[in-house]
Order: C-alpha cells, then structure tokens, then sequence
C-alpha cells in the first residue's frame, strides 16, 4: 500500500436528519417519541438531528407554556437533549422550548445546539415573531413569546451552522448575517394554511441565495389541541434541489451535507461572492 492511499481521508459527506412531529399538550409523551425518533435516525447513521419546533409542547393555550419554562442549564427538557446527544454521539439541535424571560408572563422560544458530549454549544432565541389572522386561523407569538435579538451559528465537523427558527424564515436579511454557511436550519411549526403557500418556496430561496444546504424540521399533521401544520420536513441542497422530505406525520428525514456539493455550485455559479450590498 502507497503512503498516499495509506492517509486518512476527512469525509466529504455528513449525514444529517430532521425529526417530524406531531406534537401534544403532553411534555413527557413529547419527549417519549422525541427519543424513539432521534434513535431511529442515529441507527440511520445521521450525526446530526433537528427537531422541530415546539417538540417538547403543543398546548391548548398560548399560555399554557409558561408553566413548563425552564431556566438556562436546568430542567427535564434540556437534561432530555443532552442526555440524547451523549448516549448517541450525535449533534442535537434541540427544535425549540420554552426558556425564563425578564418577563413574568412571556418566555424566550429558544434553540438549544448539543454536541456529541451532551455539552450545550449554542443557543438561539427566535428573533421575528409570527403574527397570522385568516379565518379561524389567529396567532400572535408576541402574547407570550419574547423576541430574542441576536443571529447565531456554530462550527459542526462539516463546517459552520446557521440558525434560525420558523417565521425568521421570511425574513432574508437574517439569513445573510449567518455567512459562509454549510448549512442553515430551520425548525418551524408552519401553519397549514402559510406551509401550503409558502414553506417549499421559502426555504428554496434561502439555499439558493445563501448556496447552501438547508435543513427544515416541521410540526406535521392534526393535534390534540386543534391546531393543523404543514409538515414537510426536508433538506434542500445549495442549487434548490430536494434531497429528502416527509410530508405528513411523524418521522425522519435523512441526507448527506455534500461538501463537494457546495464547491461545485459556488464555483460554478459566484453568486454570494458577487454581492454589492450588504
């Protein structure tokens, strides 16, 4: 054998899945398929999981959150996730919960990043609030939900994270803060109505324009407390292409973050390296 064959050679391809769910009032039973899912995606070889938003809790009120928020480093939620990423060294994105504001009567919607370790590395408040009014269809996050006011990344094997949650997906101007990104996420609980408009077009600009994977984990299907998502759980590669997506109910959507993939398209077509403003 040569010297040459004989070296290590670093992976090109990591693999990476998002969790679907469909999430109840209930935080233990949340928690309970949170954990069947991410095992089920690390015995599918994924390295790195992205729950949804919300995985942990779907209420029947607004309010009924607050009674679960944790403090930063300490509550069942976050011992759940580290617990997760330790036990199948893997990197968690742990979807969204519910953290203590300055607030009494509001909470941060927050994004928590473990790494194979089960230490913490990263954490995200979710900046732009959603605000819908169709029909039946009324929400208003700012109720209960304070903004957080940072962008945020992290370096993972493959190269640096974006986060993001949700309704920041609107909102491009964010995602061009998250520079030089391999990958971006975005746990979300789309409403049915806006998922079947504007999910799949959304997140394909957000690859396209940024020439970078983008990993979206979705609330999917009826809840207990009423409320319809969209779902479609996918990952989208830096030309706007799918590479994998689950459209209703609970499951895992598996793919590989391509390296050479990214390359190719950013020398191929410069786009992100010809730009003027910002």
């Amino acid at each position: 054998m040569s010297e040459k064959s004989s070296e290590s050679v670093a992976p090109r391809t990591f693999p990476v899945a998002a969790l679907q769910m469909v999430s109840t009032p209930d935080r233990d039973r949340n928690l309970a398929d949170a954990a069947r899912l991410i095992g089920e995606a690390a015995r599918g070889s994924a390295q790195l999981v992205l729950l949804p938003e919300y995985f942990c809790f779907m209420g029947f009120k607004d309010t009924d959150k607050l009674a679960i928020r944790e403090t930063p480093g300490a509550g069942p939620i976050q011992q759940f996730l580290s617990e997760m990423a330790r036990e199948h060294r893997v990197w968690i994105i742990g979807g969204t919960l519910p953290l203590q504001s300055a607030e009494p009567d509001r909470v941060l919607n927050t994004t928590l990043v473990f790494d194979p370790s089960g230490a913490q590395v990263a954490c995200y408040d979710k900046i732009h609030l959603f605000n819908f009014e169709k029909g039946e269809d009324k929400f208003d996050e700012a109720r209960t939900i304070c903004p957080g006011s940072e962008t945020r990344t992290f370096d993972a094997p493959f190269g640096r994270v974006g986060l993001s949650v949700c309704y920041d997906l609107r909102f491009p101007e964010l995602y061009r803060k998250l520079e030089d990104c391999a990958l971006m996420v975005v746990p979300s609980a789309f409403t049915y109505t806006t998922g079947q408009a504007h999910w799949e077009t959304l997140l394909k600009a957000r690859a396209v324009e940024n020439q970078c994977y983008v990993l979206a984990a979705a609330q999917g299907g009826k809840h207990e407390n009423g409320r319809r998502t969209w779902g479609h759980s996918v990952l989208i590669d830096p030309w706007g292409d799918i590479v994998a997506v689950k459209d209703e109910g609970a499951g895992v959507v598996a793919g590989g973050i391509d390296l050479d993939r990214i390359a190719a398209v950013r020398q191929s077509l410069p786009a992100y390296r010809h730009r003027v403003i910002g």
